[in-house]
């Protein structure tokens, strides 16, 4: 079984650098790390990076998890070979441009572009928010899927991921105490649903309604609050027409013997408890 321990990073194609720049910096919130030639890196938390646009087709998206050491990268690269899953080795320029020790990478059964990565680097220096949004770091990302049953096996089968509630055939999937870490969202191909960002309070949550309402950035969803992870939640659009999440009071799980996931039926009142309703662009 792959060993996955944490996100790493999202990878994204950009196709104005500098609007992306603009929109992590003054309205998501985010800290320029480093920015070298067509990319840039910017940062959540302690590490030097989470987020990395790079200057190219929008539709090229990549989410990099973290795993151990090289022993569980070459196991997990020979199970994913196995499996018919075409993997592919990092070169050292590659790794130098992930900021990583050394990665593979590899599509899961959509088609979704996945990387795995040994030591991804930190940063000494703390981090400091463009704009005081309140986020405390990277959390969980949203992730399409054409078949959520046969997604949701490879996740959890292959992988280390547990289901820890579901909405219809959709899961909601751990790979550390947080309630979630990936959440299958049903599409016509392969895509990054949502990257969300953890923040401090529910205060932070209104005063980036406000701002971003202010900045004329599109609110499509919330402020809300899931009843499955018990989440308040803000969604809005992004350059290139990625949603981002600020969210706050993710439940975590602690006693995994105990823990059971829940079933809620596919409708409004499973993704908010408060009343809100999606107004995502198809």
């Amino acid at each position: 079984m792959i060993e996955l321990r944490d996100l790493s990073y999202v990878r994204m194609g950009a196709s104005n650098l500098e609007e992306a720049e603009d929109f992590a910096t003054k309205c998501l919130g985010l800290q320029t790390g480093e920015q070298s030639g067509k990319t840039l890196y910017l940062r959540s938390d302690q590490r030097a990076h989470t987020l990395c646009y790079f200057e190219g087709n929008p539709a090229d998206q990549t989410v990099g998890f973290e795993v151990a050491n090289e022993a569980n990268l070459d196991a997990a690269a020979a199970t994913l070979d196995q499996l018919g899953h075409p993997v592919h080795a990092g070169k050292p320029s590659e790794c130098a441009l992930r900021k990583v020790k050394s990665f593979i990478g590899f599509k899961d059964p959509t088609g979704n572009q996945i990387e795995l990565v040994v030591r991804p680097e930190r940063s000494g220096k703390r981090y400091f928010a463009s704009r005081d949004a309140g986020i405390t770091g990277f959390s969980h990302v949203g992730l399409h899927t054409t078949d959520p049953a046969r997604d949701e096996k490879f996740w959890t089968q292959v992988c280390n991921a547990r289901v820890s509630d579901r909405i219809g055939d959709i899961a909601l999937m751990r790979v550390n105490a947080i309630h979630h870490t990936i959440a299958l969202a049903p599409g016509r191909g392969p895509g990054i649903h949502h990257v969300n960002h953890q923040v401090e309070s529910n205060d932070d949550v209104l005063r980036s309604y406000y701002h971003l309402s202010g900045q004329r950035v599109p609110i499509v969803f919330g402020p809300g609050r899931h009843p499955t992870s018990g989440a308040r939640f803000l969604y809005f659009l992004g350059p290139d027409g990625m949603v981002f999440e600020y969210s706050v009071g993710v439940d975590e799980i602690q006693d995994e013997g105990k823990h059971r996931p829940r079933q809620f039926g596919f409708e409004p009142s499973s993704l908010c408890m408060w009343g809100s309703k999606s107004a995502r662009p198809r």
